[in-house]
């Protein structure tokens, strides 16, 4: 299932919509503003947040954590010694970990589990600037979950871009 991101609104404090494949609103991403920490909340379209991103406030690396209702789901992390892509490293509670590799300012990268590919956002499916899908290939994986990751990862890439 391919899932549509407008990409051009990504600031805190922003809210945009997801759309589904027809062109339904899917996801709602709520930006927290006047927070201590960058948090966004994935909502379904009546409103019930999903999932909840927050930037860990004390961190060596950049890190952000992944919530489900009051329980941490997922910490994502950028690996340290990725030379040639940006790699990031999103470890599940129970100990699972997925792999997020690609380039991931140009829009175009993975998110995979064991080598297996679980979803693949790229800019190459549209014309329209600013705009990329998030394809969940696996009927298995949670489409909340890998639209959280690549919002995360877009969005922490972006902030270690503008503190360089």
């Amino acid at each position: 299932m391919k899932y549509l991101v407008r990409d051009k609104i990504f600031a805190i404090g922003d809210d945009y919509w997801i759309e589904d494949e027809q062109g339904r609103r899917a996801f709602l991403v709520d930006g927290k503003a006047l927070r201590l920490r960058d948090t966004l909340e994935l909502k379904d379209p009546s409103g019930h947040v999903l999932i909840t991103l927050r930037k860990k406030l004390l961190s060596l690396r950049d890190t952000m954590t992944v919530e489900r209702g009051d329980a941490q789901l997922a910490t994502i992390r950028k690996k340290r010694l990725s030379l040639l892509r940006n790699h990031y490293r999103v470890t599940l509670v129970e100990g699972t970990e997925l792999d997020v590799s690609g380039r991931i300012l140009h829009r175009e990268f993975v998110i995979e589990y064991d080598g297996e590919l679980l979803a693949h956002i790229s800019k190459q499916w549209f014309r329209v600037r600013d705009t990329y899908a998030v394809n969940v290939v696996r009927e298995d994986a949670d489409p909340a979950l890998m639209i959280a990751v690549a919002v995360c990862v877009i969005r922490m890439a972006e902030k270690e871009r503008d503190d360089d």
